[in-house]
């Protein structure tokens, strides 16, 4: 895979002049809505030729501000842009309501060490009270989950169709509903920025749609939803040449995920030096569902702990009137996880929903559907620490029975489920299988696995084999580590058709090497089922 090449090219010469918008009429009185005096102000000076408005210290209400090409909004310290409560302060261009916005822009920017704070949810609920009351006819209600629809609840950025866009150094909290959204914009830089937003639901900490040329680093991300998230809305468009590094994240859900509008798709990622904790779902969530395609992706140096899932890549249909997509080249090296037996985000104020059936802990996996594989993933300087205690009474799948797993290409809004299922089954999540046959790693429809220093313990028993690899091909494990509380078999294999394992050890005692297409089912610890 290529290299990532950042294209963004951002330029502040044309930013030449600065004005504070106190000297143009804003009011730091923590009451005044002052979004007018801020517009005209970008209005003036990006018709003049771009330049610098300032925020200076002090608590400026607002509404919708509508960025325009050569402007840099910067805030500074101790300055603070509070959101309005009042619905009608709020617009859209076109898509949903924000508190910055920008549409079809050039050379724009947000900066500075000031905050812009949502007053998620205050605003979040006072839109619930108006529709409760009739006062917001035709408005989308999401009756399962009781909230407004997010079209309704104002994200504090959203850019669309921009270019050489840059945000830096800012905090942005409390948001009530996305926390930022950049969709097909070009030349994109986030560095150094603070999201801290747990107001409200689906306080995504940053959502990048089919856009091109990303540079996202030094960021620090504490969200109630997915913390960094690509997803691809237009079947014609990718999420392109991004690069996320040196990042922390905590989430009540995946920390990074692709997807799960999926419809393009990504391609060229390179994700390095991540941290996450505290995190309900997945570590790394890579998802196809839509019939886009995820080609060329590559993270290094992920450390999470206490966090619910370390890898979920998954291949799916949920778009059932049209073609599947692909998932294609992806290499994930010096991963380290440790997953703990409860859940992981227990001292969050918006936890993540919870899965409505008793349930043992989750592996990882990597999965497609028949006639559709994951193709050619590379696994190495892997370490995964899972808690055990798994009970046979939560269990349905015996060994013996593997074909009957169901595949679940597009279960989330049927295939005999209740009408409201949950929100459990409307994703392609790591539990809508309920229960997997291993405490590890599971692996089906799968063409080209490469396994390379892999090391899996569990602190406490567990009945089921770390490894099971089902309807698999060109499987290769070398120098895997297995550290297990029992002494069943560890290495399951099913269906499997050109396989080479060496060097695998169960608690220090080597395997030996398995060749071809088979595994010998007279070495301890590793079982071939017929």
């Amino acid at each position: 895979m290529l290299t990532v090449v950042l294209a963004c090219t951002f330029s502040m010469q044309a930013l030449a002049l600065d004005y504070v918008i106190t000297d143009h009429g804003a009011v730091a009185d923590g009451i005044t809505v002052n979004s007018k005096a801020i517009q005209a102000l970008i209005e003036k000076v990006s018709s003049g030729g771009g330049g610098r408005i300032i925020v200076p210290a002090g608590t400026f209400v607002t509404g919708t501000i509508n960025l325009k090409s050569g402007v840099e909004l910067h805030l500074d310290r101790d300055a603070v842009l509070l959101g309005s409560l009042e619905k009608d302060d709020y617009y859209g261009n076109g898509r949903w309501v924000g508190l910055v916005i920008a549409s079809g822009q050039d050379n724009i920017a947000v900066t500075g060490e000031g905050t812009m704070d949502g007053r998620g949810g205050e605003v979040a609920l006072g839109l619930l009270e108006l529709y409760l009351d009739g006062k917001m006819p035709g408005a989308r209600f999401d009756h399962t989950n009781k909230r407004l629809s997010e079209v309704h609840r104002p994200q504090l950025i959203e850019f669309i169709h921009c270019t050489n866009v840059k945000v830096a150094d800012v905090t942005l909290k409390n948001a009530a509903c996305w926390v930022q959204t950049y969709e097909q914009c070009d030349g994109l830089v986030i560095d150094n920025v603070t999201v801290d937003s747990n107001a409200y639901w689906n306080n995504d900490g940053m959502d990048i749609g089919d856009c091109k040329n990303v540079r996202i680093t030094n960021c620090y991300v504490n969200s109630a939803d997915d913390g960094i998230c690509l997803k691809s809305h237009n079947a014609d468009s990718f999420c392109e040449n991004v690069y996320i590094g040196n990042c922390t994240v905590r989430s009540s859900a995946s920390a990074i995920k692709f997807g799960t509008a999926s419809r393009g798709g990504f391609r060229n990622v390179t994700i390095e030096n991540i941290t996450v904790f505290d995190t309900y779902r997945s570590a790394l969530a890579l998802e196809a569902v839509d019939g886009g395609t995820i080609d060329g992706v590559t993270a290094t140096n992920i450390t999470a702990k206490n966090t619910g899932n370390a890898l979920f890549i998954r291949l799916g249909h949920r778009n059932v009137d049209g073609e599947p997509g692909a998932v294609r080249n992806i290499t994930i090296k010096n991963l380290k996880a440790e997953i703990p037996f409860g859940q992981p985000d227990l001292d969050y104020p918006l936890r993540g929903p919870v899965i409505p059936y008793f349930h043992n802990p989750f592996p990882a996996s990597i999965t497609g559907f028949s006639g559709h594989t994951v193709e050619n993933i590379t696994l190495e300087d892997i370490e995964i620490t899972y808690p055990g205690r798994a009970n046979k009474a939560y269990s349905w799948q015996p060994l013996n029975r593997l074909d009957e797993i169901e595949e679940h290409p597009s279960r989330y809004y049927g295939n005999g489920l209740p009408p409201n299922p949950g929100f459990m089954f409307r994703y392609p999540e790591f539990s809508i299988w309920k229960e997997l046959p291993s405490w590890a790693l599971y692996v089906r429809f799968v063409d080209g696995l490469t396994m390379k220093n892999v090391r899996m313990r569990v602190l406490e028993d567990d009945f089921r084999p770390a490894y099971v690899f089902q309807d698999v091909r060109n499987l290769t494990i070398e120098g895997a580590s297995i550290y297990p509380k029992t002494d069943a078999p560890q290495l399951i294999v099913h269906n499997v058709q050109g396989a080479d394992i060496r060097g695998v050890s169960v608690r220090g005692n080597e395997l030996g090497e398995v060749q071809a297409s088979g595994v010998n089912s007279g070495i301890k610890g590793v079982e071939k089922i017929e």
